[in-house]
């Protein structure tokens, strides 16, 4: 695996970060993108082997675009700083919880576990398990294998509700986290443990300590009739 390569490009594309640019260096953009299939497929086929959910799943399953789909108008650079994947069932795009790799030099790669972006249906029925199932939420989430990996737990830093959701009394004991609007957990790697020979393994080893949560979640989502 070229991960080298990998991060060098990626940071050369930051520093060049222009529809001309990368015209002009398709054939490296290939290679560092080929680096990242491998690194993908290599974490894909082991999770996989224990993990029914991610099963027949390709790297063109799961893997990101670069080019940015939803640049806003004042945003200049067409390209991503980072290349990664999304793991879990159903594609990248599932709406479900899952696992999520991005490889970004400058100590900005980084392992996510869990569901940052959910559609209003699953954000709901994730409120809704923990406030049936709270013992057992805070249970995956104070895991100490869970915290091993992810030592900072489930990240409570993004966007929030103000007030408790509707149907939810201000006083339930859950409250605090029934506001959050994502639920995942997630560490960054330095470009010296990305270039480490046991890389792989480390991600494998981390996103099955996540899974227990990952699946929890996953369990409130009603399966097609």
């Amino acid at each position: 695996m070229e991960l080298d390569y990998l991060l060098n490009f990626m940071a050369r594309l930051a520093a060049n970060n222009t529809t001309a640019w990368m015209a002009e260096h398709r054939p490296e953009y290939q290679r560092a993108r080929a680096a990242c299939t491998e690194l993908v497929n290599q974490v894909l086929t082991r999770v996989a082997a224990t993990d029914p959910d991610l099963a027949n799943l390709t790297t063109t399953d799961v893997m990101f675009r670069l080019h940015k789909n939803d640049r806003a108008h004042r945003d200049p650079e067409p390209y991503k700083r980072r290349m990664g994947a999304g793991l879990k069932r159903g594609g990248r795009h599932a709406p479900r919880a899952g696992y999520f790799l991005a490889i970004q030099p400058g100590g900005k790669s980084w392992l996510g576990a869990g569901t940052f972006h959910p559609t209003p249906e699953l954000l709901a029925a994730i409120r809704q398990e923990i406030h049936y199932s709270g013992d057992e939420f805070h249970r995956l989430r104070q895991a100490p294998e869970l915290l091993r990996y992810f030592p900072d737990g489930i990240d409570t830093t993004g966007p929030q509700l103000t007030r408790p959701p509707r149907g939810y009394a201000a006083t339930d004991p859950d409250v605090a986290w029934l506001r959050l609007k994502t639920f995942g957990v997630g560490r960054f790697y330095t470009d010296a443990e990305v270039l480490a020979p046991g890389f792989v393994e480390e991600l494998v080893a981390g996103i099955a300590a996540a899974r227990p949560l990952v699946d929890f979640f996953n369990a409130a989502i009603p399966e097609p009739a």
